[in-house]
C-alpha cells in the first residue's frame, strides 16, 4: 500500500513516501479501514519534532506522553474511510460500513493514553487498523468523506472543550484560534448549543469568520482584550502573550477550557485576577468516549458542516503540511490517499 512514513523526529524530511509498505495484518478484535480522507493537525507535526517537551524539560525530544515516539510510524490521528475486513471476534456486519475512526485506541478511564499516529500506525496511508470500539458508523452521514475526516480530533478536541467548560445555551463565551481547525470545530459546536460565540482572530481572517454566524468578532493586533465585555466562558487553543488577559475577559465565576499552544506553551497571568474572582482554569486533552459518541451522532445527522480548507493526494503530504504552517485558510486540511496526484 501507499504510505507516508516518519523515520524518526525531526523535520519534514523524516516522513518518507512508500508504495511497497504492507498493509496491516488485522489481529483479534480489529477491523482494515480503508482511508479515504485523513485530517492534518498540529499534533501530527508537533509528534514529528517532538515538541511536546516533559515537565522537567519544556525543550525536550518527546511525544505528547512525554516520552519519544516508536519508529517507523505511519501518522495522521484522524482518519476516514470504509471497513474493509474485520478480525476475529468482530462482527462481519461492519464490512462495507462507512466509519469515523476514533483516534484513541486506549482511554484511561476518559482520558487518551494511546493514539493513532502516536503510539500506533494511523491514517497517513490507504490502509489503517481500528479496534471495533474505535468505528463508528457513519454511512447514512450527508457529510463527505473530507468532511467526516476533519471531525475526530479538531471537533473531538473542541467538544470536549466545551463539556469540560460546561459551555450552556445563552452564555457569552469567547473563542481564540477561530478560523483554524479546532477553533472553527468550537464556534459550529457552540452555536448549535445556542451560545453567544465573540470570536477573536487575526485581521486576514475576520470576513471568514464573521460568516460563520458568530455574534461578535475580535480582530488581534486591532481590538484589545481590555475593551471586551465579561465572558462567561473561553474557549482557549492558542496560548501564548493574550493567555492572561483572556483568562482576566472572564466574570466572577467564569471557567476557560485550554488546549492549545500555537501562540507559545509558556504562558504568564497574575494569579490573584484567578482566584480572587473564583474563576476556573482547565486543561483539556481531546475528548472523552461519552463526548466521542455524542460527535458522532451530530455527523450522523449532519447537524454540523466542517469547513475544508483544501486537499490533497497522499503524496503531496510535505506540501499540505507546509500548507498548514502558514496558517491562510480557514477550516481544515485533508489528504485523500486513494487520489492521484496530478503528475502521476
Amino acid at each position: 500500500m501507499l504510505a507516508a512514513v516518519t523515520m524518526g523526529h525531526g523535520g519534514q524530511d523524516e516522513t518518507v513516501l512508500r508504495a511497497d509498505w504492507n498493509v496491516p495484518d488485522i489481529g483479534p478484535g480489529q477491523g482494515l479501514v480503508r482511508v479515504t480522507a485523513a485530517a492534518l493537525n498540529n499534533t501530527d507535526i508537533w509528534s514529528r519534532a517532538g515538541a511536546y517537551g516533559t515537565t522537567e524539560n519544556p525543550e525536550a525530544i518527546a511525544g505528547w506522553r512525554g516520552v519519544p515516539l516508536d519508529f517507523p510510524r505511519i501518522q495522521g490521528i484522524d482518519a476516514a474511510g470504509v471497513v474493509q475486513d474485520v478480525g476475529a471476534n468482530v462482527d462481519t456486519s461492519w464490512i462495507g460500513r462507512r466509519v469515523i475512526v476514533d483516534p484513541t485506541v486506549e482511554y484511561h478511564g476518559e482520558f487518551p493514553v494511546r493514539v493513532l499516529g502516536s503510539e500506533v500506525d494511523g491514517g497517513f496511508a490507504q490502509f489503517t487498523l481500528a479496534t471495533e470500539a474505535q468505528l463508528f458508523d457513519v454511512t447514512d452521514s450527508p457529510l463527505t468523506d473530507a468532511q467526516l475526516a476533519c471531525l475526530p480530533t479538531a471537533y473531538g478536541t473542541a467538544l470536549g472543550l466545551i463539556n469540560r467548560a460546561g459551555c450552556a445555551p445563552g452564555q457569552r463565551v469567547l473563542v481564540t484560534g477561530s478560523s483554524g481547525g479546532v477553533g472553527s470545530a468550537a464556534i459550529q459546536l457552540l452555536l448549535t448549543r445556542g451560545c453567544h460565540v465573540i470570536a477573536r482572530t487575526s485581521p486576514g481572517k475576520a470576513e471568514a469568520v464573521r460568516e460563520t454566524g458568530v455574534a461578535e468578532v475580535s480582530v488581534r493586533g486591532l481590538d484589545p482584550l481590555a475593551d471586551l465585555a465579561e465572558v462567561d466562558r473561553v474557549i482557549d487553543v492558542v496560548g501564548g502573550d493574550e493567555f492572561g488577559e483572556l483568562l482576566d475577559r472572564l466574570r466572577d465565576g467564569g471557567r476557560m477550557a485550554t488546549a492549545g499552544a500555537i501562540a507559545g506553551p509558556v504562558v504568564q497571568f497574575d494569579i490573584r485576577r484567578l482566584y480572587l474572582r473564583q474563576r476556573t482554569l482547565v486543561g483539556s486533552t481531546m475528548h472523552t468516549p461519552t463526548d466521542f459518541a455524542e460527535l458522532c451522532e451530530t455527523a450522523r445527522r449532519g447537524a454540523i458542516r466542517p469547513v475544508v480548507g483544501g486537499t490533497f493526494p497522499l503524496e503531496e503530504l510535505a506540501a499540505a503540511q507546509a500548507r498548514f504552517l502558514t496558517k491562510d485558510f480557514v477550516g481544515k486540511l485533508v489528504v485523500e490517499p486513494w487520489a492521484q496526484a496530478e503528475n502521476t
